[in-house]
């Protein structure tokens, strides 16, 4: 199981985490304490207030009927973040570090302290488009789905067993992620299904509010976006 506080905190870890729904999270697909699996989609967003009204009243369409062809739940989640400007600082002091026009120097000089100020005195945010696509299996006759998904992760049970019932219960899931980034295409948004890395980074960032603008497993700005 990944954790998603400190190993040598247990106690820590113990009062803190009981609060937490994700009992897994293996391969992108998060696991629930209830039994129930979700992955999560990124999605890419579109300049609404650029296209003409034809393109606006077609996209309105598309995205009606893509909420017309959905026979099961999601949530979609507007993430926001601070935005990150130290690596692209670094950047300009490195290309200001390397000019050898004198002139082009003190241009990227001035740029950079522009840049610079700029986000000191106002609070510049990136937005994240997220859609979380659930799966819950029915009950089975035998001991009913929470007891079949508990013993997936039992020391007790066997490692096919576990890979096989998951593997199942992933397919399923994904076949749903599908219909969605399909859907969604004809919108203009592409998505891409967040890694394990992906969903802890996101899981993090979402229980600590507060150190979340510093905190990146991996940035998900570079993450290609294109259907599954």
């Amino acid at each position: 199981m990944e954790f998603l506080t400190p190993k040598n905190r247990p106690s820590e870890a113990a009062s803190t985490q009981k609060y937490v729904d994700v009992a897994d999270v293996r391969d992108g697909v998060i696991v629930l304490r209830n039994g129930s699996i979700r992955c999560i989609l990124l999605a890419s967003s579109i300049n609404f207030d650029l296209k003409s009204s034809e393109e606006q009243d077609a996209i309105i369409g598309q995205y009606q009927g893509f909420l017309n062809s959905l026979d099961f739940p999601l949530q979609i989640v507007v993430h926001s973040r601070r935005f990150r400007i130290e690596p692209y600082l670094e950047k300009l002091a490195e290309e200001e570090k390397h000019q050898e026009n004198e002139l082009l120097r003190f241009q990227i000089s001035e740029y950079r302290n522009f840049v610079q100020s700029l986000t000191e005195v106002s609070n510049i945010m990136s937005k994240f488009f997220y859609i979380v696509v659930p799966f819950a299996p029915s009950e089975t006759e035998q001991g009913g789905l929470f007891g079949k998904l508990g013993g997936m992760f039992s020391p007790k049970s066997g490692t096919t067993v576990r890979g096989e019932v998951l593997e199942t219960y992933r397919n399923q899931l994904f076949q749903r992620a599908d219909q969605v980034s399909a859907a969604l295409m004809g919108t203009g948004v592409r998505t891409g299904m967040l890694s394990t890395e992906e969903v802890i980074e996101l899981l993090y960032n979402t229980y600590n509010p507060s150190v979340f603008t510093t905190t990146i497993v991996r940035n998900v700005d570079q993450m290609e976006l294109s259907n599954r």
